[in-house]
């Protein structure tokens, strides 16, 4: 209560066998504990009094109200949690349908793709082992002329 330690009890009582005496001290503790008895059963009075005048008010109803209130329970947010649970969602979601004809629509692509690679690479190696043509003569240039852009009289 105090929080008193038993070094500070023990200076406690040498002082008081001094200030009192040896005589007196027995008679003083023996009052000292029925004072603190009586102290301590008077807070518990006051204490029990407060609780009976508070569950007359309702003051109890009116906590046990907002505990309830404030439990998500009983707020909806369970029904909150089980709308946002995907894992429950149904097999057959829409979700899944579409992401099965995507894969269907991959996989017919990535054929496709690996046919137009195969056809590419037959297309290449028939190219080279194909005999190369003769190269072709170079042609002659013409040789350029200077054209002066002719000019326009003026008519006077």
């Amino acid at each position: 209560m105090f929080d008193i330690g038993m070094t500070e009890l023990l200076v406690i009582g040498l002082v008081a066998l001094i200030v009192v005496g040896p005589k007196d001290l027995p008679g003083m503790f023996r009052t000292l504990g029925q004072f603190t008895a009586k102290a301590k059963r008077m807070a518990r009075e006051f204490s029990r009094a407060m609780e009976d005048a508070a569950d007359e008010a309702g003051v109890k109803d009116m906590a046990d109200t907002v505990k309830a209130a404030a439990n998500p329970k009983k707020m909806g947010l369970d029904k909150i949690r089980e709308a946002t649970n995907f894992d429950k969602f149904p097999d057959g979601s829409e979700t899944k349908k579409l992401a099965k004809d995507r894969a269907e629509a991959a996989e017919k692509i990535r054929n496709s793709t690996a046919k137009a690679a195969e056809a590419r690479k037959a297309k290449e190696a028939a190219a080279a082992e194909a005999p190369k043509p003769a190269p072709k003569p170079k042609a002659t240039a013409k040789p350029k002329t200077t054209a002066k852009p002719k000019s326009k009289k003026a008519d006077t």
